[in-house]
């Protein structure tokens, strides 16, 4: 059996393309791919909060002052064409034509210079669209603090004075004590992601050398050379497993050590400073348990892939059949980002998922061991399962020679 895995192993060293997926692609292409992400988005983030917006109000003249807060706000510049907008239709298409950003029609009724008789409505016209958009949060906040002078000026008006009218308006003051620490928050919201990470590379590490191993062989012609060799197709079997499950645990350890290195580049410069302290409270332990449970994963994608290798007759079909199966790893994983999933006694029998909430979980600080037991058991029967399978179905001529 080792003699086989020596023999894939060199085989595989001597594949460019295949060091190139494993070995290449995680140290180099994947920390630049999200940096540039990263870049990208904060660039897009900033234009956003830099941008003057264009804006145009009706009947103005009824609301001077919040007019001049508008007119002095660093984030907004008056529309100074001779063409007026006075109804909504006609704000409408200004913003559809780009002449506006941003509309707002005060009511005829309104006016700030006498008591106010009821509630008023004030629309804002914009183009909500865009995935990022501060125009109305920005105005939103000028129409409230022109409201809450206004309501201020009435309260002091019936009597009510200024050092009471916050009890008045607001009797109750909550505030939140949140019982869980940074390294809860940030596990919460970014451990999640870490398996959507992992698992993946797991499962592209063992993809490639598997096609090669299996329907790249028959393509060859050179598996029928090595089954005449004085080893049991059991020991053939377990030899390329093996090979594929070192593949497999070496393309996740390469991109999570590369990435590692990148985020201690970029907190030691001042960035991701606030993401290095809440992980910093993340021990070695954790780091080996994470590392221990994607173990029976790799064991089960590397059956599963080397499998499907067999069965395929050429090196292209292997190729046809590892989309779907992306496709069928990635749902599970999807599962344990939806809300209010969580670690318990049931979805630590879920395949893949129960790995990946344990791993968020871990990330928390939060992990039931009982849980993360009951999930070793879970993985360790179904990859002994599927490990059986690939030793049966390389044992079948029918397959081996289709």
């Amino acid at each position: 059996m080792f003699e086989v895995f020596l023999k894939e192993v060199k085989e595989l060293l001597r594949d460019r393309k295949t060091l190139f997926f494993v070995i290449a692609l995680p140290i180099v292409i994947f920390p630049v791919l999200f940096a540039l992400l990263a870049f990208l988005a904060s660039k897009t983030t900033l234009e956003a909060e830099q941008k003057v917006h264009t804006y145009y109000i009706a009947n103005a003249e009824l609301a001077p002052e919040f007019e001049e807060r508008m007119f002095y706000h660093k984030s907004f510049k008056r529309y100074e064409g001779e063409e007026r907008f006075e109804s909504a239709q006609a704000l409408k298409a200004a913003v559809r034509a780009g002449k506006i950003d941003v509309g707002v029609i005060i009511p005829n009724q309104f006016n700030s210079k006498q008591p106010l008789p009821e509630q008023f409505k004030w629309q804002v016209v914009f183009n909500d669209a865009q995935s990022i958009n501060f125009v109305y949060k920005r105005l939103e906040k000028l129409i409230h603090q022109f409201a809450a002078d206004l309501r201020s000026t009435t309260l002091e008006n019936l009597g009510v004075p200024k050092e009471q009218q916050k009890a008045l308006l607001n009797p109750i003051l909550v505030k939140k004590v949140d019982t869980a620490d940074k390294r809860e928050n940030y596990g919460e919201k970014l451990g999640a992601f870490i398996p959507y990470m992992l698992i993946p590379l797991v499962l592209m590490g063992a993809s490639y050398p598997a096609i090669d191993l299996g329907a790249g062989e028959k393509e060859r012609g050179t598996l029928e050379t090595l089954l005449l060799t004085p080893v049991t197709r059991t020991q053939l079997v377990l030899g390329k497993f093996i090979t594929v499950l070192a593949s497999s645990i070496a393309c996740a350890l390469v991109t999570v050590s590369s990435l590692a290195i990148w985020i201690s580049i970029a907190s030691g410069m001042g960035v991701l400073d606030s993401i290095k302290e809440a992980f910093s409270s993340v021990s070695i332990w954790d780091y080996l348990l994470i590392f221990a449970l994607l173990l029976p994963v790799a064991v089960m994608l590397s059956s599963l892939v080397l499998a499907i290798s067999i069965y395929a007759r050429t090196f292209k079909e292997a190729q046809n059949y590892m989309g779907p199966l992306s496709m069928l790893v990635f749902v599970p994983i999807v599962v344990s980002l939806m809300p209010n999933m969580s670690l318990t006694s049931f979805t630590a029998w879920i395949p893949i998922t129960n790995v990946s909430l344990a791993i968020k979980e871990i990330v928390k600080g939060t992990v039931d061991y009982g849980a993360v037991a009951m999930i070793f058991v879970a993985s360790a029967l179904l990859a002994g399962a599927l490990l059986g399978c690939c030793i049966r179905w390389f044992s079948r001529e029918a397959v081996l020679f289709r």
